[in-house]
């Protein structure tokens, strides 16, 4: 599951950023756009992490959303930064700020459905929990096994116990066929686009040199299309955030406040919960 290719067109001495020192190091050629980024293409699709965290910070500061939903989408933003800083530069440092964040966001996601009401069930026994969960994980990760699978096997149970819960909280309320409808939208893009980007990740994983051999052969502009590391971004940003706003529509309809909310979109490709708008009356 893990990716390790090395690229001997360039002599590492003279990269931007020093010799790789990244457990991992992708199928894009590193410094082949630009001299001061190691994996262009996989670094610049991380702003779609950014954009779509955006949004829904956006709205959940507008109507005053609860701190731990303003939490989670402040995290994916983090998710988009740490793995932009680490594919341009390939050092294990921003490995790290790449992977771990992903494992904080899932668990804030967790807590969020966990504690799902106004008031606290459990108190601080979950926070105090998961925290030293990903705790022990993280020290797991850094000081004994730095193997990324590790890491990979981790987030998926995080991100799986998070879907289990959620539904378990949905059957357990009594929703409108309008919600329903919103939340299995939410859900089923959440779900398509992990798997897809799961996809996509492990054909660029298993198939680097055919698509090495093929971008070469489409040059610029086109070439990027194969750039799959990068796709793996894009779908695994919407499906990170589309699992996001179901969990967040999950929580207003568990307040009783569904009716009033709606999941739109900006710019067609960023979505966000809003007002919804009422309907004229003739």
């Amino acid at each position: 599951m893990s990716m390790i290719i090395e690229d001997n067109a360039k002599d590492p001495a003279t990269y931007f950023w020093g010799p790789r020192t990244s457990t991992l190091d992708w199928c894009e050629e590193n410094y082949a756009v630009n001299h001061y980024v190691a994996e262009f293409w996989n670094c610049v699709t991380n702003v779609m992490f950014v954009a779509l965290a955006s949004s829904g910070l956006h709205s959940a500061f507008k109507y005053r959303q609860a701190k731990r939903v303003i939490a989670y989408y402040a995290a994916m933003s983090f998710v988009g930064i740490g793995s932009l800083l680490f594919h341009a530069t390939l050092k294990y440092e921003t490995q790290l700020l790449d992977e771990l964040p992903m494992m904080y966001l899932a668990t804030l996601a967790l807590y969020s459905v966990i504690e799902i009401d106004k008031r606290t069930k459990f108190g601080a026994k979950v926070p105090i929990a998961l925290a030293a969960g990903m705790l022990g994980v993280t020290l797991i990760y850094i000081f004994w096994i730095q193997n990324p699978v590790f890491h990979q096997v981790a987030f998926a149970l995080t991100v799986i116990s998070t879907v289990a819960v959620s539904c378990k909280r949905e059957s357990e309320m009594q929703l409108s066929n309008r919600t329903k409808r919103i939340l299995r939208r939410q859900l089923y893009a959440g779900v398509l686009g992990m798997l897809g980007g799961f996809l996509v990740w492990n054909l660029d994983n298993i198939f680097c040199q055919q698509l090495r051999t093929y971008r070469t052969r489409l040059s610029s502009p086109l070439d990027v299309l194969l750039q799959l590391h990068g796709w793996w971004h894009i779908l695994t940003a919407y499906g990170c955030m589309s699992l996001l706003l179901w969990v967040h529509f999950l929580r207003i309809a568990r307040l009783g406040h569904d009716s009033l909310f709606t999941i739109k979109r900006r710019f067609i490709i960023l979505p966000y919960v809003t007002i919804a708008t009422p309907k004229k009356v003739e």
